[in-house]
Formats: C-alpha cells, structure tokens, sequence
C-alpha cells in the first residue's frame, strides 16, 4: 500500500495504484443528481481528480483552475471525485460558478477510489491525485501527490492531457 502525508502525518492510500500504462478500471460514482455515473459514460481524453472536500482552499483553488483552462485543452473532459455529498457538489458548484468540471461523489460505493487507490484510510477522504486517461482508457499520466495538501502539477497535467490520443 501506498503512503502519502496530511500536514506532515503519514496516511495510508487503500485501492490498487495506478502506474502510466495502466487500463483505468470500470467505476460507478454518484452525479450532483444521486444518479450512478461510470466509465462507461465518458470517452475522448479525460482528466480525473481527487481530492479530498471540494469546499476547502487548495481542492478550491484547483477545481476553479481545472473549471478555467480546461477549454483550452481541445475536447478534453475533467472530472472532479471527492467523498463529498452530492448536495454539497452540486451547491458548491453553483456558488462558484464551476460549469466546465464535473465533480463527481465516490461516497457510496468507493468505487473510483478503490480502482485508483486514492481512498485516504486515515481520513475516510481522497487523496489528491491526478490522472490522465486517453481514449483507450490508458493511463498516460498520473501524480499522487506525498502531501495531500500541496497543489497539484498543473502545467504537467495540462501538457499531459494535450499530448494524449
């Protein structure tokens, strides 16, 4: 298993880790709506996040930077997955005005986290990790990030997501 940090305090990741090369594995998340959302229902090159609470300052700052550059990265999809409620997402969303990144919950199934290993055990949250799917479903680029509250690498993720077939 693989271990990464919260404010300096080590955290054990549950799941299977994801290496560049990898297939990304069939999920079923939950929409702002409560409906079931999976794989299966995006295509093209994708982007994943997560992150632990969307309604905190470093998942904030990210999501509005993915929400902002995310046209400029040419038929790209971004989705957001944290445990947060759905009714948390969707209100968030709405008073920051995020329209272009889809957030997504794992809360009632663990599945995304359990097929990406980002479920944070020591929190009960996601880790803050980045992957880059093409439209084959391989991973071509992926960061977990060894402090959870640290930035992610935006600039590799953007490249990474422009250089995917």
């Amino acid at each position: 298993m693989k271990q990464v940090k919260f404010k300096g305090s080590p955290i054990t990741l549950e799941g299977n880790t994801l290496n560049v090369g990898d297939k990304l594995t069939d999920f079923t998340v939950t929409t702002n709506d409560l409906g079931e959302f999976s794989l299966k229902d995006t295509k093209g090159i994708r982007v994943f996040l997560t992150v632990p609470s969307i309604d905190t300052p470093v998942c904030d700052m990210e999501v509005k930077r993915f929400n902002k550059e995310v046209d400029s990265l040419n038929g790209v999809t971004c989705y957001t997955i944290s445990m947060d409620l759905p009714f948390a997402q969707a209100r968030w969303c709405g008073l920051e005005g995020v329209e272009k990144v889809k957030t997504l919950s794992d809360y009632k199934n663990k599945s995304f986290s359990q097929a990406t290993g980002t479920y944070a055990k020591e929190l009960g949250l996601l880790t803050r990790a980045s992957f880059v799917v093409d439209s084959n479903n391989t991973v071509t680029f992926v960061e977990y990030l060894d402090e959870i509250t640290s930035e992610p690498s935006y600039d590799k993720i953007f490249e990474a997501a422009k250089e995917a077939k």
